[in-house]
């Protein structure tokens, strides 16, 4: 039975990946997709997502979420992270996220309810339990679990793409979706659910090269052909802002959580652990693992290590199918 899934993204060329991924596996029901601020404004990134599902033929009702954090913009006594410059290639600006998906312009309309909203009369009126993967900055969630923290009795697990203990990328402590809002990722560790971290540890491990996106083009269905291009152009902004040990690679890092409810081998290494966010100055936003011999309690489930190879082998089983449920 294909698992029911609500995706929470800031689409983004990762984000993307993802929802396609996600689309056409017949392991996973997508209820609803979730907008929330992030990689751009909440306006581009619903309209980016909008954009896709349409392309796609996909027909899942989209709700925007917020658009900026829930406590950390209120004052202005957090460190700043400076912006990265577009990358030139070829005498052309390229970013890891544009501003619009090179796509045709969106038909539908988002939902009429606010994406917090949506979680809490979804979750309080659904008779089966739903799988949460947020890959965005986690406000919309974390805003409906303040407003009925009741809805966690609904939820069979939180996969989240965030955080990372030896590996970031905001800043020197911390990941992007976690440093946008901490405060809102802080009460999805605590909120009692099954959390599943899927950090940068593990999506910089399970990345996609230059020949995997060969392999993409191979297949020829749309899903396919536009990740192989969102792939390419994280590649060049990877090789002239973050290289990987691997060549001519890239982090598709939202992707990783779909291919982990599809297959979770394709995660190698994942310790039931202790998580907790911090808050304030120079480790604001960090993903603290409690690794100690005798840890804080046990609330989460961090991913370390991950097998690049079995998740460009999901993508490319994913991406041979038609989308599902349209």
């Amino acid at each position: 039975m294909a698992i029911k899934v609500i995706m929470d993204v800031d689409t983004g060329s990762d984000d993307a990946v993802a929802i396609m991924t996600a689309a056409t596996s017949p392991d996973i029901d997508l209820v609803a997709i979730c907008t929330v601020w992030g990689n751009k404004a909440v306006e581009n990134t619903t309209d980016n997502t909008l954009r896709l599902i349409d392309a796609l033929g996909l027909k899942a009702p989209v709700y925007k979420g917020c658009d900026t954090a829930m406590v950390k913009y209120l004052t202005n006594d957090f460190v700043p992270t400076p912006e990265r410059k577009p990358v030139m290639y070829q005498g052309k600006p390229f970013q890891m996220h544009a501003e619009h998906l090179d796509l045709p312009e969106a038909k539908s309309k988002p939902e009429a309810i606010p994406a917090a909203c949506f979680y809490v009369d979804y979750l309080r009126n659904t008779t089966e339990k739903v799988t949460l993967v947020p890959v965005g900055p986690l406000t919309n969630l974390g805003l409906a679990l303040r407003i009925a923290p009741d809805i966690v009795d609904k939820i069979d697990q939180i996969v989240i793409m965030g955080g990372g203990s030896k590996m970031t990328n905001c800043n020197p402590w911390s990941e992007s979706n976690i440093w946008h809002d901490p405060e809102a990722a802080q009460i999805v560790a605590e909120c009692g659910a099954k959390v599943v971290w899927i950090p940068l540890d593990a999506t910089h491990e399970a990345c996609i090269t230059m020949d995997d996106c060969k392999r993409f083009d191979e297949i020829g269905t749309f899903a396919a052909n536009f990740s192989a291009e969102q792939c390419r152009q994280r590649i060049i902004v990877h090789n002239a802002q973050q290289p990987l040990p691997v060549p001519d690679a890239a982090a598709v890092h939202d992707a990783l959580c779909i291919a982990y409810l599809i297959d979770p081998t394709v995660i190698t290494d994942l310790r039931h652990c202790h998580v907790e966010i911090g808050l304030s100055g120079y480790g604001e936003g960090q993903t603290i693992v409690d690794q100690r011999a005798y840890p804080l309690k046990k609330n989460g489930y961090f991913a370390f290590h991950a097998d690049r190879f079995k998740f460009v082998d999901i993508l490319c089983d994913c991406f041979k199918r038609p989308v599902q449920g349209t």
